[in-house]
């Protein structure tokens, strides 16, 4: 068709069923820093990753959701010394330890560095990172295949993303075993995270063939997977197609970025605490019929997801938003029409904004009644 791009995403990936198995041979006897959460399920799960390749160099398991300056400071520092810096990387957890390990692996030892790097963008070639093994133990971030991570400066009310080549992680291993049984909350935010993941890809400037592919399949998923999930968690079979569905969102986000939803979505995780995964997914419906029309990839992707115009699949992504228990009123996330209409205006300014094939009038046409009286500056 004449059209020019290009896909590309080097991690290796074992999926399935007791793929933690693999971990010997991904690690191949290399000293390594174990990332990991605090919580006794993880302390278990530490055990049986040490009778596979043995104890780490370093542990990091105080791992807090949105990982933040101050803390990423004083973990970064515990590598400082060169009989402290270990061969590898390895990530045990959900998106917030894949991030915080990416942060590790720029610069062990060193985040004044990454702080600096962060804020003035500069000195990308000075990073030489460790390689990373990631082994997620939720269905939502794709992290594990892409070359980013998310840093939150608290005190400063800001959010950056750490973005270097070389921070894709050497390996991943998506065991689906490692995701059962986790609770209701954190299944339907993290699946809704892949879900956004997903959408955000298709309405987006760098969108190609490929990408595309990953998205469409990744979205009728769990569209499809995840209100069953929700009130079977003890499913394995859902639990392994969400943990698929979650990878293939990775790697089309992986190649795109997010868009306009996850730009309006960091204030309000920031400002009113909105989980990840509720704040960059309540307004899917409305950047969705705010696309009706454009044509191209967007158009021929969302009709393939939804089997249908984009018009009558927001109606359905609407009805699973609501079987999952999540209002697309930004009221009732704490949002008032004033503050959404600021977002959304400083949304289209943002990075990840500019990556949206839709318009902010297109955007506003769609905006709820309340909000129409409020003027977009």
């Amino acid at each position: 068709d004449g059209s020019v791009w290009t896909y590309r995403n080097p991690v290796r990936i074992e999926f399935g069923k007791g793929a933690l198995s693999r971990l010997p041979q991904l690690v191949g006897g290399r000293s390594y820093v174990l990332i990991t959460y605090p919580d006794p399920a993880f302390a278990d799960l530490r055990k049986h990753v040490e009778a596979l390749i043995g104890a780490p160099l370093q542990v990091v398991d105080d791992v807090a959701p949105n990982p933040d300056f101050e803390r990423l400071t004083s973990q970064s520092a515990r590598l400082s010394g060169p009989d402290r810096s270990p061969d590898i990387v390895l990530a045990l957890g959900g998106g917030s330890v894949i991030d915080t390990a990416k942060v590790v692996a720029a610069a062990p030892g060193d985040f004044p560095a990454i702080r600096r790097f962060l804020e003035t963008k500069e000195g990308a070639d000075s990073f030489d990172p460790l390689p990373i093994v990631a082994v997620p133990t939720t269905a939502g971030t794709g992290s594990e295949v892409t070359c980013w991570g998310t840093v939150w400066d608290g005190s400063a009310g800001r959010k950056y993303s750490l973005e270097l080549p070389r921070l894709y992680p050497e390996a991943a291993i998506v065991d689906p075993e490692l995701m059962l049984n986790k609770p209701r909350a954190l299944t339907v935010t993290t699946g809704l995270d892949a879900l956004s993941h997903a959408l955000e890809s298709i309405w987006n400037r760098n969108a190609n063939p490929i990408s595309l592919s990953f998205a469409v399949h990744a979205a009728r998923e769990i569209l499809d997977i995840l209100p069953a999930l929700a009130r079977d968690l003890a499913n394995g079979e859902l639990r392994a197609r969400m943990a698929r569905a979650s990878l293939f969102a990775g790697l089309a986000f992986s190649n795109t970025r997010t868009a306009i939803a996850h730009a309006i979505f960091y204030p309000i995780t920031l400002h009113h605490g909105v989980p990840h995964g509720v704040a960059c997914s309540f307004t899917l419906p409305l950047v969705m019929r705010s696309v009706a029309g454009v044509g191209g990839l967007c158009e021929e992707g969302l009709n393939a997801v939804f089997d249908t115009t984009v018009s009558a699949g927001s109606q359905r992504l609407d009805a699973v938003l609501r079987e999952l228990r999540v209002s697309t009123d930004p009221a009732d996330h704490g949002v008032a029409p004033d503050e959404f209409i600021a977002l959304i205006g400083s949304a289209f300014d943002a990075e990840r904004g500019q990556n949206f094939v839709g318009t902010l009038d297109a955007l506003k046409d769609q905006l709820p009644e309340a909000c129409h009286a409020v003027p977009i500056r």
